[in-house]
């Protein structure tokens, strides 16, 4: 109420009644806040109460805590936008560990300007949403309570500059990124050669999504450099009224050394279908795999690298408008020990018990 009594203070004069008032009281700049707690139950009972370190959201087991919280403010005209963020939190801890200082706590922080009156091309710079994938930070955004492990083993975010261009019919989005690297907001120490992506969207209906984007680039310093090149695909579709599914399928290849001609490959199918019963509740079962058999993503010292499978069932009730309860199970079974259990023990298989209240406004 206050920021809508100093807008209309500061407004132009009116210039008539009705309409031209509500213009007055609506402010370019937006606040929000959002706090999402959750406790994960990991039937392996590990000795230090953390999930594998693959799984970057959601990542404390057998205690509560407080996967993201942040405050944003934004602001919006036809020709400039710009967004500021703080957050902390389990992601915070885990996905910005790299991060210096205070970065360590920018969830968001970006300009954009637009280029052109008559079309939707836009410059923006700072650190913005990932580029790559279909899943978020922000749990309410997403179809399942914990993430993907494709979302957990791409950028959630990045830092650096992007055009983005939008059809006037708004079936086509395409972008152009140029990237301090591999979810970064400081560069890799060493690494002076930037990261480049691509993104294209086509919606030829508001029921069908496809979406491709790219990144290559190196996450080590000049010395060791090693080229990544990766590619995100997935569709979206609403089969009816009810029920919408995500299939996904992420694939890229590193080199195995600096100047290699070989390169080590990694892929991962995901399948997401989402049923919502009433406005207020809806269930999602979600399988996926994971084979990254050199390591490059996910590091493991078995005979056949990381080569896992997973599947959750998931329940959320909306109590409120600006009130989520979400419910999930899920289970990870791996060709090898690779999950932590009791008293120093490994296993084939790991089962979670997630819940977790988000409240948003």
């Amino acid at each position: 109420m206050v920021l809508a009594a100093f807008f209309l203070l500061n407004a132009s004069p009116s210039a008539g009644a009705g309409g031209d008032l509500d213009d007055r009281l609506r402010s370019p700049l937006t606040l929000a806040a959002y706090v999402e707690g959750y406790y994960s139950h990991d039937f392996n009972e590990p000795v230090n109460n953390a999930k594998p370190p693959f799984l970057t959201s959601f990542s404390k087991s057998n205690q509560p805590a407080v996967n993201l919280a942040f405050i944003k403010a934004s602001y919006a005209t036809p020709n400039i936008r710009a967004n500021f963020a703080l957050a902390a939190g389990t992601y915070m801890n885990t996905n910005y560990a790299a991060e210096p200082g205070i970065l360590g706590h920018l969830y968001e922080g970006n300009i954009a300007l637009r280029l052109s009156g008559e079309n939707k091309l836009w410059l923006e710079a700072g650190v913005f949403p990932s580029h790559i994938g279909f899943e978020s930070a922000t749990g309410k955004n997403n179809w399942t309570l914990t993430r993907s492990m494709a979302a957990e083993n791409t950028p959630y975010f990045e830092s650096g500059v992007r055009i983005d261009f939008t059809s006037a019919d708004d079936k086509w989005f395409l972008s152009g990124l140029v990237l301090n690297g591999w979810q970064h907001i400081k560069p890799v120490d060493g690494n002076t050669l930037p990261a480049f992506g691509t993104q294209i969207t086509y919606r030829p209906s508001p029921e069908i999504t496809f979406n491709s984007s790219t990144f290559a680039g190196s996450d080590k310093p000049d010395s060791h450099r090693q080229m990544r090149y990766f590619h995100n695909f997935y569709g979206i579709f609403k089969l009816n009224e009810e029920l919408a599914a995500t299939v996904g399928f992420d694939i890229g290849v590193e080199q195995k050394s600096k100047h290699s001609g070989s390169l080590n490959t990694w892929f991962n199918p995901t399948v997401i279908l989402r049923y919502v019963q009433t406005p207020r509740t809806a269930v999602a079962v979600r399988a996926e795999y994971y084979n990254d058999k050199q390591g490059v993503m996910i590091a493991s010292a078995k005979p056949h690298g990381f080569r896992t499978w997973g599947f959750s069932a998931n329940f959320d009730y909306n109590i409120t408008d600006n009130l989520l309860w979400r419910l999930e199970a899920r289970t990870l079974l791996s060709k090898d020990d690779i999950f932590a259990g009791k008293n120093g023990t490994s296993r084939d298989s790991a089962t979670f018990f997630t819940t977790s209240i988000v409240a948003h406004f």
